[in-house]
């Protein structure tokens, strides 16, 4: 009898062990809605996972947020597209590295009869002069995302600086800005991958695009062992190796929507 409830409760107790081990093979990775609206993730991770038996959770906020959370010690990784900003992320010491992984493009959409006439500009600086000039509705992000930070500077750069009832700060992910953007038929910047997979566009279209300025990268950052010690580093490590190895390059660069590749792999 002593035996057997010996027995029994190291079964228990091991399987305990092994419950919880299994539990905490798991990060929690903050990113970008861009990444998330696109579907990528759940392209690309279930091979990471495969390989790795590495769980990783996804919280899609903007990039200032990303940013926060990782501040906090709230996330084991970030992959976010602020370039700038990630640099000094290193440099505040809230990480350690950071890494090119992949880019695409920022595009300007509006209505399709596009009432400020940015269809022929020349260039974006162009394209939001024109817009503020005719004081064309406008959905800004208005959250500190990577794409809301993009959309300041380029306001900047066309020496305008947006106010008025024209200029709309929704403070919204990617997905219900271009919602919002469709029912006020508003002009809006938008990723291009978020964008070729809304399915609500109503009257708005594509009317600008190719500028060098419109360039998009994405990084992955080795968050900083000495700043949260508490953190998964290891398993963290593992999955920013694999976005840079050549199976994770291949994953990116494979995936798709409505045949269109969104996002193109650039890791050095």
């Amino acid at each position: 009898m002593k035996t057997t409830l010996t027995l029994t409760l190291a079964t228990v107790i091991s399987g305990t062990l092994v419950s919880q081990a299994y539990a905490d093979d798991f990060i929690t990775l903050a990113s970008t809605t861009s990444t998330e609206n696109a579907g990528l993730f759940d392209a690309i991770v279930p091979a990471f996972e495969d390989s790795t038996d590495i769980e990783v959770r996804v919280v899609a906020v903007g990039t200032g947020q990303a940013f926060e959370i990782a501040r906090r010690g709230d996330a084991d990784s970030l992959l976010v597209h602020d370039t700038a900003g990630e640099e000094q992320f290193v440099a505040d010491g809230y990480a350690s590295e950071r890494a090119d992984v992949m880019y695409n493009d920022f595009v300007i959409i509006g209505p399709s009869d596009d009432p400020a006439g940015i269809d022929d500009a020349e260039n974006v600086a162009e394209v939001f002069a024109l817009i503020a000039d005719a004081e064309a509705p406008f959905a800004s992000r208005g959250d500190d995302s990577g794409t809301h930070r993009a959309e300041l500077r380029l306001w900047e750069s066309a020496g305008v600086e947006p106010q008025g009832e024209w200029y709309r700060e929704l403070g919204g992910g990617m997905g219900p800005t271009l919602n919002t953007a469709a029912a006020m038929d508003a002009y809006v910047m938008s990723d291009r991958a978020t964008w070729v997979a809304f399915e609500n566009p109503q009257n708005l279209a594509l009317l600008f695009a190719g500028d060098k300025v419109l360039f998009n990268q994405y990084g992955s950052l080795v968050l900083s062992a000495e700043r949260h010690p508490h953190l998964k580093h290891d398993l963290a490590a593992q999955w920013h190796r694999w976005l840079l190895s050549e199976d994770g390059q291949q994953a990116i660069g494979a995936f798709e929507v409505d045949g269109q590749q969104l996002f193109f792999p650039n890791a050095q």
